[in-house]
């Protein structure tokens, strides 16, 4: 059904037909329909939801929203939703809430629950631990499959993902995986030992989770266990985090490339102060660095003078090389982020970029050199001139443009810092020293 329909529900105070609808409704349609409402109405719509339903609908709120509706509702209410929650969407939940707002609804969920978020909390930002759910298909050695099916059955409504079943030793120490298949169609009575399999990728709390989101990507997982420096099971992760991870980090890679600072809000929730401070930082470096192209075209004064036709081409000139660095970084990037190459493919990478570079370069200053003598009826000396500089300053941006995002991965920052904006500074210093030589050279100014 349509938001629209809805509110029309709400508007004529329909709320047992609005319920009815809701409930035949999947969860995040409910969400979308629950952002579209003002504070009154929308703590109104939520406690029309069965506690089944509630929950589930909260998860897929708006980070700024959930924070929003859990002080609307009654310490109750909030208690009851975050003790329903799998301990990773409540702990994403209290890391964006104050503090003391966190120690009021912790205080009033059960001891368990209030132990699981807390160690969740403690993890490291971005970390493995800090992602993972503890709600797990948890299986000892030694169990047969009758056993174990009667174990989850019993324990259904408690795990965050049926997937995958973990075995482990009294220690709880990982052993090896189960599929709920594996589980249906052998022998009630085998030993789960006899038909596990080994865990070949385990993830340790401590690993990042670029690193997390890389080992689904390559094994396509769903899910996969979380284990303690003592290879003890400690929690998973699911594939839904994982897409969350995936959607954040090309977030944070798409504003460090364009010279900002990485903004974990949404654009309509950030601050016009938070915009500034994100990206004016960035602005101010490269506002300085551009005053080195300023330096430049100021010590070539009395040469631009004998031939101004040459300040008419400087504009193209930067922005082509500009452009060409640009387009190298970014297929660069791309490339480490997707692991395709490393620091020691440099000279590989350098050797492809330096032949597309030559091929662009020519192609480009054929058609500008026929664009200048032809049409715009420029002097011959100096349409060689432009050409000329065009084909070196191309080569030499795609050179820096590859070479750079590489060396940054190296020296373990992120490339993505060591985009567009930063290299087509460097680049146009360059261009406008590499113009003005061979100005020189060819026009004896």
């Amino acid at each position: 059904m349509k938001i629209e329909n809805l509110k029309e529900l709400l508007e004529n105070n329909n709320l047992k037909e609005l319920k009815n609808t809701l409930i035949e409704m999947n969860e995040y349609d409910i969400a979308e329909f629950l952002e579209e409402l003002d504070e009154g109405e929308m703590i109104k719509v939520f406690r029309l939801l069965p506690k089944t339903i509630a929950t589930d609908v909260f998860v897929n709120l708006e980070d700024e929203t959930q924070k929003h509706l859990i002080n609307l509702l009654s310490k109750k209410e909030a208690t009851q939703i975050i003790e329903d929650m799998f301990t990773d969407d409540a702990a994403d939940l209290f890391d964006e809430m104050p503090a003391v707002m966190v120690q009021s609804l912790l205080s009033n969920v059960d001891k368990d629950t209030r132990n699981d978020i807390n160690r969740l909390l403690k993890y490291p930002e971005n970390s493995a631990g800090s992602l993972m759910a503890v709600e797990y298909i948890h299986l000892k050695k030694g169990l047969t499959i009758k056993e174990s099916i009667a174990r989850i059955r019993k324990q259904k409504d408690e795990f965050a993902s049926f997937d995958a079943c973990f075995v482990t030793d009294n220690e709880r120490k990982l052993l090896g995986r189960i599929s709920i298949k594996d589980l249906l169609i052998n022998d009630p009575e085998m030993l789960i030992d006899d038909i596990m399999e080994e865990c070949e990728h385990a993830i340790s709390t401590l690993m990042d989770q670029e690193e997390v989101a890389k080992y689904f990507q390559d094994y396509d997982y769903s899910v996969l266990p979380v284990v303690d420096l003592e290879n003890r099971l400690v929690g998973i992760i699911t594939i839904d985090d994982v897409v969350d991870i995936i959607e954040e980090e090309a977030t944070e890679d798409m504003e460090k490339m364009a010279a900002m600072l990485p903004s974990e809000k949404p654009y309509d929730q950030t601050t016009i102060f938070e915009t500034y401070k994100a990206r004016m930082p960035w602005l101010l470096l490269l506002m300085i660095s551009a005053t080195f192209t300023g330096k430049i075209i100021e010590s070539f004064e009395e040469e631009l003078k004998a031939y101004t036709i040459l300040t008419a081409f400087i504009p193209m000139l930067m922005d082509t090389g500009g452009n060409a660095g640009s387009q190298s970084s970014v297929s660069v990037i791309r490339a480490l982020s997707l692991n395709d190459i490393e620091f020691k493919d440099i000279f590989k990478v350098m050797w492809k970029e330096s032949k597309v570079a030559i091929l662009c370069s020519l192609t480009l200053a054929l058609c500008n050199f026929l664009k200048l003598l032809i049409i715009d009826r420029i002097p011959l000396l100096v349409s060689l001139t432009v050409c000329l500089t065009l084909i070196v300053t191309i080569i030499l941006a795609k050179l820096i443009g590859c070479t750079l995002p590489m060396i940054a991965k190296k020296l373990k920052f992120d490339p993505a810092v060591m985009a567009s904006p930063f290299i087509t500074t460097i680049v146009d210093a360059c261009s406008l020293l590499i113009y003005f030589y061979i100005a020189k050279l060819l026009l004896g100014i």
